[in-house]
């Protein structure tokens, strides 16, 4: 499989991301929780775009998606250990 593949399966396979530990029921919410997260990431970052012709406000938000998302499968691979 490509280095592609291995890491769209490693963030967006619940079986296989840090979060594979939790049950499935509360698995899904939180995987919910990111992609809406970074759906509202993007949509910024396009409106920004479009509005401003900058992408600053775009860089930031994704900044801060990956850190929200790598602070939410640290805290669930701790919480697992």
């Amino acid at each position: 499989m490509s280095t592609i593949g291995n890491t769209y399966r490693i963030i967006m396979d619940s079986d296989r991301n840090p979060l594979r530990r939790l049950p499935k029921a509360q698995r899904f919410q939180i995987m919910v929780m990111l992609s809406m997260m970074w759906t509202l990431i993007f949509c910024v970052g396009i409106g920004t775009w479009a509005w401003f012709g900058e992408l600053v406000v775009f860089h930031l938000a994704v900044l801060l998606g990956v850190f929200i998302t790598g602070w939410t499968f640290g805290n669930a691979k701790k919480d697992a250990s």
